[in-house]
């Protein structure tokens, strides 16, 4: 039986910090004292227990606030978590140094593999306690962010709208309603610009003042740390970035033009590039509750494992997807791991985002429900963020043989446009993952001119873009709008770089449903247990970083999108 429980049910006490880190010391000291392996084992369990317990409590805050980013009582908790939290890692990094001197270090590397140690060894690697202050003020600043943007109310169609509503006007088929939609979209970030400017002025100050506390230059190193990277670095994303610009800008490019002449428009402007069919793009074919409803058929056709996995959200309550006023605009998977259950919050918008999102996200929580039911500890829950997003994305693309439950006829239109985006994002998210790297390096760089210097990626990375006379876009304004360059530092990469293994495992489908399901099954089930590249080795997924990767990679998609457009040409 099931235990009858709903995540608007569950019951939220604010931790007990000091209660916490007195816990924690006295699980160092049985580490310490430990007289036998099982001795250890059991303090090793105590620990992880206690720290999901922890975790959950702080989980269930930072989604609440997030659902109404508006309730007083939620906004409180999550500062108090974000304040709080910090100050107990000095303890977490005691206990993990008593573990790390056991005498039964070895057997316990044995039983739960060398990636336990190499994730404390990590930690270890980036922390230190002259950073404790800093990460406090770093949430706050980001709250501010995060904030601002979940407080837009745009007037646009007589009504008030927010960030996730105005974006479906950028599908309409009326272009002046797509360009009004654009300009009062723009309007709320150049409104914002003084503000977002000064967080981010300081955000840059912070993050590096954190890197040079551990001996670093700047906060890159201590990023790529944040992120779990551990057998890849700096050298090997720049030349990710370099095959993005050979291999992807140009066959980008060539997909604009032909969405040029398919729209029969002179000039393809920002505000253009949404509408990629002139009689309207795929809407789904009902409302939120018919997607959900979809979503629960499509993902018991899938398997077993994933039937058995949507039922478990749908009965638990454990998605948040319909848009609010106050939402965050943002989306998101996370678990609670004392009740082994993922969470997913979105805003749906009536476009195909609708389906990524049930796709996308619910890819993210199907692989956490699978590693935790098959992972014996807390820390192999989640794996590193740059496999993550190979959960996400390839869930979307084994997901379009049910594009006709969503869209109806509109089912080709929908696999098309969003197989067009998942490639011409890449270029996008690759000028992310440099404007960090260049704004992090060079600190003395003025608001203005780390504006200028996304201008420039611009021009590198997406040559088509186009802003029809929008002075704050034209200037490089467009950055402001990424959530994730506020929040996640150095995370983004991860959605190219991932990009490469969705699109793999898109053509091992065509190919070979079984075998591509069970690749896929063997990278949810790991979840973090290995490193990054140890990982898609294990899975069969090819190294991005290998000379050719990118070209193999994105070749089959090419090929269909290519193919699509001849044939609507004739």
């Amino acid at each position: 039986m099931t235990e009858k429980w709903t995540f608007p049910e569950l019951e939220y006490k604010r931790p007990d910090t000091e209660e916490i880190k007195n816990k924690i010391m006295k699980l160092t000291k049985r580490v310490k004292e430990a007289e036998s392996f099982e001795e250890l084992l059991q303090v090793y369990a105590d620990g992880d227990s206690l720290i999901s317990i922890y975790d959950s409590a702080c989980t269930i805050a930072s989604i609440r606030h997030t659902i109404d980013t508006s309730d007083k009582y939620y906004d409180e908790e999550n500062h108090f978590i974000e304040q709080e939290y910090p100050t107990i890692m000095p303890y977490i990094m005691d206990y993990n140094d008593a573990l790390l001197a056991s005498s039964y270090k070895d057997k316990l590397e044995e039983k739960y593999g060398k990636q336990l140690f190499t994730a404390i060894e990590l930690s270890k690697k980036s922390f230190c306690e002259a950073n404790i202050h800093l990460q406090q003020r770093e949430a706050e600043l980001c709250d501010e962010y995060q904030k601002i943007i979940a407080s837009a109310e745009i007037d646009f169609d007589g009504k008030k709208l927010n960030l996730y509503g105005i974006e479906k006007y950028l599908e309409n088929e009326d272009r002046s309603v797509r360009k009004g939609a654009f300009e009062a979209y723009s309007e709320f970030f150049s409104s914002n610009e003084k503000r977002f400017e000064e967080i981010w002025n300081e955000l840059i100050e912070n993050r590096n003042e954190q890197g040079r506390n551990l001996g670093y230059d700047n906060f890159i190193p201590l990023g790529y740390m944040n992120q779990g990277r551990t057998d890849y670095g700096e050298k090997e994303v720049e030349r990710f970035r370099e095959q993005v610009v050979e291999n992807i800008v140009p066959l980008c490019n060539d997909l604009y033009e032909a969405q040029k002449k398919r729209l029969g428009v002179d000039e393809l402007y920002s505000y253009d590039e949404k509408m990629v069919f002139p009689d309207g793009n795929a809407t789904p074919a009902g409302d939120d509750d018919y997607m959900m409803a979809k979503a629960q058929k499509m993902y018991h056709d899938i398997s077993p494992e994933t039937g058995e996995f949507v039922d478990f959200m749908m009965e638990h309550k454990l998605l948040d997807l319909k848009n609010r006023p106050k939402k965050a605009s943002t989306g998101y998977m996370t678990i609670l791991p004392d009740r082994l259950a993922p969470f997913v919050f979105s805003c749906f918008n009536h476009t195909i985002s609708d389906m990524q999102v049930l796709s996308h996200e619910l890819g993210h929580a199907f692989a956490g429900y699978e590693a935790m039911r098959n992972q014996p500890i807390f820390g192999y829950y989640m794996e590193s963020t740059d496999i993550a997003e190979i959960h996400s994305m390839s869930m979307e693309q084994f997901a379009y043989r049910y594009a006709d439950w969503f869209f109806g006829e509109q089912a080709d239109k929908y696999r098309f446009q969003h197989l067009q985006e998942a490639v011409t994002f890449v270029p996008f998210g690759t000028a992310v993952d440099e404007f960090q790297h260049i704004c992090y390096k060079n600190p003395e760089l003025t608001p203005k001119e780390r504006t200028m210097e996304w201008h420039k990626l611009e021009k590198k990375y997406m040559p088509w873009r186009k802003y029809d006379n929008n002075d704050f876009m034209e200037r490089g304004g467009w950055w402001y709008h990424k959530i994730h360059i506020f929040l996640y530092p150095m995370y983004y990469i991860n959605y190219c770089l991932t990009t490469m293994g969705a699109m793999e495992f898109k053509k091992k489908d065509a190919q070979d449903h079984s075998k591509a399901w069970s690749d896929y099954m063997k990278l949810c089930k790991v979840g973090g247990s290995m490193s990054y590249l140890e990982t898609l080795k294990y899975a069969n997924v090819t190294n991005p970083f290998s000379d050719g990767a990118v070209k193999n990679s994105i070749s089959y998609a090419g090929e269909i999108l290519e193919d699509t457009i001849r044939k609507n040409d004739k």
